[in-house]
C-alpha cells in the first residue's frame, strides 16, 4: 500500500480537467469499484435525485455508518445495497375536487444479476399538513388484465412520519414482472367544510430495493485466535515491557493515515458521504521478538529466529494489515437513482507481522 501513496498524491494534487474527461484513478480497490459507478462526464449532475429522496437515504445512511464510512455496530441494515429508484410519472391532470390520483412507474430493468432482492419496499407521506386541514395519501397496486387494484397497507414507519408499504411479493420471480412496477398514489384533502387549500401535488413515493450484492459482500466477521491464559493480553500494554525485559527494540509497526478526498478526485457531485476516504495502512519496524499476541503466525516467529540466529539474509517479518472493516458508501447514480453500497475489507484497523 505504500506504492501506492506517490501516485495518489499526485493525483490528489491535480487541476480540474477539461470537460468531457475524469481525473486517473489511483489503483485502490475502493476507488476502482465506484469508478464502474462514475459518470461518463465531467459535467454529470445529479438531476432528479434531490429533496425529500435525498434526505431520506441520508438519514438512512447515518443512521448505518458513522462520518469516516465505517457501518455502526448493532445498527446493521440486514444487507449491503439499498437502492432508491424514483417513479416516472404518467402525464394529465392528477387533481379531480379533492382527490389527487397519480398513476407511477417504478423502472426496474438493468439491475445488475450481482444483486439478489431481498426486500421492497415503497416510502411515502401518508399525511401532508394543509392551511385548512391535512392531505391524507394512500398507495394502490394498479389493476393488471382482470385482476383489481390492491390497496397497500403501511408495513412500518420507520422515521418520522414515513410510512413503508412492502411490495416484495409483486417483485419476486415469478409473482409479477421486474421490468416494473406500476402504483397508483392516492390522496383526498381533508378539512373543515368550506375550507379550501389551492391543490399541492405530494411528492412521488419511491421505491426502496434492499439487495445483497454477491460481488460487494458484507464483512465476514473476524475471529478472534483463541490463547492459552499466560499469553492473553494486548499489545500496546505487554509488547513494550516484554521487549525491554528481554532487551530488544520497541516496534514502530502501526496503522498510519491515509485520507482520500473525494472532492480532490472531481467526485463530490456524485458522492455525498462519506467526504473523506480513509483506508490507512500499516508501516514501521518489526520486533526482533513476537508476541502471540500479536496476532502474528508461527511462520514469522520462525523468520524472525531464523534472520536473527542462522541467515540475516532472510528478511525479518513485514508490518502488515491485520483486520479489516467495511466502508458504506452512499452515492447518486446514473439514472438519478441514490445507492448505498457497503464494500467489505477496505479499511485497515490493526497491524501485524507476517
Amino acid at each position: 500500500l505504500l506504492l501506492l501513496a506517490v501516485p495518489l498524491s499526485r493525483a490528489a494534487n491535480q487541476s480540474l480537467l477539461p470537460p468531457g474527461s475524469l481525473p486517473a484513478v489511483p489503483p485502490l480497490p475502493l476507488l476502482q469499484a465506484l469508478q464502474v459507478r462514475a459518470p461518463g462526464s465531467w459535467g454529470w449532475r445529479a438531476g432528479p435525485a434531490s429533496g425529500q429522496p435525498l434526505r431520506y437515504m441520508l438519514n438512512l445512511y447515518r443512521y448505518a455508518a458513522d462520518r469516516e464510512g465505517r457501518p455502526r455496530h448493532g445498527r446493521s441494515l440486514g444487507t449491503n445495497t439499498v437502492r432508491l429508484v424514483q417513479a416516472s410519472s404518467h402525464e394529465g391532470q392528477p387533481w379531480a375536487g379533492r382527490w389527487y390520483v397519480q398513476p407511477l412507474t417504478y423502472r426496474l430493468e438493468g439491475q445488475p444479476e450481482a444483486e439478489h432482492l431481498l426486500r421492497a419496499t415503497v416510502v411515502y407521506l401518508p399525511s401532508l399538513p394543509l392551511a385548512r386541514g391535512r392531505l391524507l395519501c394512500a398507495l394502490e397496486l394498479a389493476a393488471t388484465g382482470g385482476a383489481p387494484g390492491v390497496l397497500l397497507s403501511p408495513a412500518a414507519r420507520p422515521r418520522r412520519s414515513w410510512a413503508e408499504a412492502d411490495v416484495t411479493p409483486y417483485l419476486v420471480p415469478g409473482n409479477g414482472s421486474m421490468g416494473s412496477l406500476v402504483l397508483r398514489h392516492v390522496c383526498v384533502r381533508a378539512g373543515r367544510a368550506g375550507g379550501q387549500d389551492a391543490p399541492v401535488a405530494p411528492s412521488h413515493p419511491f421505491l426502496l430495493l434492499y439487495l445483497n450484492d454477491t460481488q460487494a459482500g458484507l464483512a465476514p466477521p473476524v475471529a478472534e485466535p483463541r490463547r492459552h491464559r499466560r499469553d492473553t493480553g494486548t499489545l500496546a500494554h505487554d509488547l513494550p515491557s516484554y521487549l525491554r525485559d528481554q532487551g530488544g527494540e520497541k516496534s514502530d509497526c502501526s496503522l498510519r493515515p491515509f485520507p482520500v478526498s473525494f472532492a480532490q478526485l472531481g467526485w463530490d457531485h456524485w458522492i455525498i458521504a462519506p467526504h473523506r476516504y480513509n483506508p490507512r495502512y500499516c508501516k514501521g519496524a518489526c520486533p526482533r521478538l513476537l508476541r502471540y499476541d500479536y496476532h502474528a503466525p508461527n511462520h514469522a516467529v520462525v523468520q524472525s529466529f531464523v534472520h536473527q540466529l542462522v541467515d540475516a539474509n532472510v528478511p525479518r517479518p513485514s508490518c502488515v494489515p491485520y483486520r479489516y472493516s467495511p466502508i458504506s458508501v452512499l452515492m447518486i447514480e446514473r439514472d438519478g437513482g441514490i445507492l448505498y453500497k457497503e464494500y467489505e475489507n477496505m479499511i485497515a484497523e490493526s497491524c501485524t507481522c507476517r
